[in-house]
Parts: structure tokens; C-alpha cells; sequence
């Protein structure tokens, strides 16, 4: 997958799904149609896209490309002064994610039986992700001192992803999803670095399992 064409596919996204949405873009509906892909229901996840009439072969091997992670605008002016991220807290925040994504989807991946290779095959998928509309809640800075921060909810984050024949890199499927965690029920909770990243490996782990289960599909393995 090219860089250039998952990030415009993260743009169109951040424009239609980020949260909060302008009132005109609240009222607008995902594109039936996108980059020749179909909208199609799929269970769990707010939007899938799927290439119309291409067959399907079983993939066994998956290349996994490195995670591009977007803040939501202005996230790190919406803390007060002393307590705001700087750019290398935000740095070390998007390695630390795209870190994370690509160790609990090659966990589940292996798990499950797939080999995750850094040269295409003819049974082999190449799938490239995105974090957009980033925002965390009570973020851990390098300088925080013994300040604690209390939050009924880590925040929110959005994933793009795009699936590609490695072979040919045609385009086959894309879906964009949305979470806020929401394990607190309510409740103020202590938040740090620690509990962000254990919250974040929750979304993770059901996106992971969301690819998993659709490659179980594709070789004929039962639910």
C-alpha cells in the first residue's frame, strides 16, 4: 500500500467520521461508492467498503505496513497550560500506538494460524492502517511531576483500514470504525499513561480479531 493513497483515504475519513463534525457534515452519509469500492454492512464495524464482483482467493500470509497515527485538531491545546503535550509527547504517543497495533494484530494473526511476511506471495494480503481523530483524555507529559488526572473515559480514536492483493496491490476493501472507551461506566478513574495504553489494547484486540475472523472467511474456516 502507498503512503500517498492511505493517507488520502485518512483525510476523507477524518473529514466524514471524525467526532465532534461540523452540523453539515453531521447530517452528510458515508459514499455508497469509494475509489471503486461498494458500501456493504458488516457486523461490528460502523463502515465497510468492498471491490464489487472480485473473487476472492484464501489468503495464508499477511504483510503488515507500519501504523500512520493522527491527533484530532487542536487536541493538545484543549489542556491547560502547564499540563499541555508537547510535540514529543505526541511523538512518543503515536510510536507507542502504532507500536502496539502492530504487536496485537500480529499476535492475533500468529495465534490464529497466518504468517506475517515482509515480501508478498501469492496467498499473501497486505493490509495498511490508520489511527485518526486521536484524543486522549488525560495524557501522560514527561514533566507531569505527581499531578493525577481523573476521567470517566480514556478518549477516542478512529481506524481506517485497507486491505490490498500483495501480489498486484489491487485495492479490495476498506472500513473505517470508531471507538470511545467506555469501561468506566461512568465512573472517574485515575488516568496515565498505563491505563491509556491498557485501554487502547482493548480497541486494538477487537480490531485485530475483526481482520482475523474476515481472513477466516476468505479460507473457508468455520465461526
Amino acid at each position: 500500500m502507498t503512503i500517498p493513497r492511505l493517507l488520502a483515504a485518512i483525510t476523507l475519513a477524518a473529514c466524514l467520521f471524525a467526532a465532534p463534525v461540523s452540523p453539515l457534515l453531521a447530517k452528510e452519509k458515508p459514499p455508497e461508492n469509494w475509489d471503486g469500492l461498494q458500501r456493504k454492512k458488516v457486523k461490528g464495524l460502523d463502515n465497510v467498503w468492498v471491490r464489487p464482483g472480485v473473487q476472492f482467493t484464501p489468503y495464508k500470509s499477511v504483510i503488515l505496513d507500519a501504523t500512520q497515527v493522527e491527533f484530532s485538531k487542536n487536541w493538545e491545546k484543549s489542556f491547560d497550560f502547564h499540563d499541555r503535550p508537547d510535540a514529543s509527547d505526541m511523538e512518543r504517543i503515536k510510536r507507542a500506538l502504532s507500536e502496539l497495533m502492530r504487536e496485537r494484530f500480529l499476535k492475533e494473526l500468529v495465534d490464529h494460524g497466518y504468517t506475517v511476511v515482509d515480501t508478498p506471495a501469492e496467498d499473501t494480503l497486505r493490509v495498511g492502517t490508520a489511527i485518526v481523530d486521536l484524543f486522549i483524555n488525560a495524557p501522560d507529559t514527561q514533566d507531569a511531576g505527581i499531578t493525577k488526572s481523573y476521567t470517566t473515559s480514556a478518549g477516542r480514536m478512529t481506524l481506517v483500514l485497507e486491505a490490498r492483493d500483495g501480489p498486484t496491490g489491487q485495492l479490495l476493501a476498506r472500513a473505517v470504525d470508531r471507538r470511545e472507551d467506555d469501561n468506566f461506566g461512568g465512573r472517574l478513574v485515575w488516568t496515565n499513561a498505563t491505563t491509556n495504553l491498557a485501554d487502547a489494547r482493548l480497541i486494538i484486540d477487537i480490531w485485530a480479531k475483526k481482520l482475523r475472523e474476515a481472513l477466516d472467511r476468505l479460507n473457508g474456516k468455520e465461526q
